[in-house]
């Protein structure tokens, strides 16, 4: 931890601010809590991405006031879970669903009370889960909604076993990648404009871009 935050203390005259990001940050509270200290006291902004499964630290942060902004990464079916969340522990879908709606809510009451400068909501957009994207952005509502293009891993696509060189692998792992592109930015306009609400969109092409629907500008303008 002291050579993490030498290293921050060495950027600080290039830096504006840190973000913990993953593996889990949150996972580790202790430290990640020291580390926050540390970088409030060179007068820098502190962001955290997460996947929200310890709403626990998250309000630890929040009530230290030693978080700027919170990037909650929503974990789809697709990442990992169908019964069980795969990705992360073998843990039930379920229990995640109630940890990351309770860092949902701590988060959203933080900024409504100014608590916490910024926070959003991203999903990772595959194709094979727009279903669960929708799901989502009912649940998180008038929240700040990006959809993060998402680039299938080749252990989600072949689970032969590795066999033969690196090099080897790595050409399968292209071919797989060339049958299953990411979603174009055009893919992810569209699935906006089903959500009929404004996001941002990141693509690796275009960086981010804030897109609002039409049929998302129509509600707006009647209320």
């Amino acid at each position: 931890m002291d050579e993490i935050a030498g290293m921050i203390r060495t950027s600080q005259p290039f830096i504006s601010g840190v973000v913990f990001s993953g593996g889990e940050p949150t996972m580790q509270q202790d430290a990640l809590i020291a580390l926050a200290k540390e970088v409030k006291q060179m007068n820098l902004l502190v962001g955290i991405q997460t996947n929200g499964f310890f709403p626990g630290t998250l309000e630890h942060l929040i009530e230290k006031r030693l978080v700027d902004k919170v990037s909650i990464d929503y974990k789809t079916r697709w990442e990992g879970f169908t019964k069980r969340w795969e990705g992360f522990c073998n843990i039930p879908k379920e229990n995640y669903q109630k940890n990351v709606r309770e860092s949902i809510r701590l988060c959203k009451k933080a900024h409504r009370e100014e608590v916490l400068s910024e926070f959003e909501v991203i999903v990772t957009v595959f194709p094979g889960n727009e279903d669960d994207v929708r799901e989502i952005s009912k649940e998180v509502g008038n929240l700040v909604f990006v959809l993060a293009q998402g680039e299938h891993k080749i252990r989600s696509m072949d689970t032969t076993k590795q066999k033969g060189s690196n090099g080897e692998y790595m050409y399968r792992k292209k071919l797989l990648q060339e049958r299953h592109p990411p979603l174009s930015l055009h893919d992810l306009t569209r699935l906006a404009d089903d959500l009929g609400r404004k996001v941002k969109i990141r693509t690796r092409e275009g960086g981010e871009l804030l897109y609002e629907s039409d049929r998302g500008r129509r509600v707006s303008r009647k209320r």
